[in-house]
C-alpha cells in the first residue's frame, strides 16, 4: 500500500509541475501545498482534473469534483486512492 501511495503522489506532483511549467511558473510543491497558493487557476484545476483522469485511466465521479479534493496533492491522492482501491482489491 505504501508503494502505491508514493507512486500516486509522484504522478500527481508531476502533473502539477507540468501545469506550472506550461504557465511559465515555478514553485516548491509538497504534498500539503495548497494548489491555489502556488498559482493554479480554476482553468488549471480543470486541466489537472483531465490530467488525473488520463494519468490514472478513470473518470472522476461528479460527486468527487469538489474544491476539497483539489486543495493539495495530498487531498487529490486520497480521492484517487479511494476511487482506485476497489479495482486494486478485486
Amino acid at each position: 500500500m505504501q508503494e502505491f501511495s508514493v507512486d500516486v503522489q509522484t504522478r500527481i506532483l508531476a502533473l502539477v509541475k507540468s501545469i506550472l511549467e506550461q504557465n511559465a511558473m515555478t514553485a516548491e510543491i509538497g504534498p500539503r501545498t495548497r494548489l491555489v497558493d502556488v498559482g493554479l487557476t480554476s482553468m488549471d484545476m480543470v486541466n489537472l482534473m483531465l490530467g488525473v483522469e488520463a494519468e490514472f485511466d478513470f473518470t472522476i465521479p461528479q460527486s468527487e469534483i469538489t474544491p476539497e479534493n483539489f486543495q493539495s496533492v495530498e487531498t487529490l491522492e486520497r480521492m484517487i486512492a479511494s476511487q482506485l482501491q476497489p479495482a486494486t482489491a478485486a
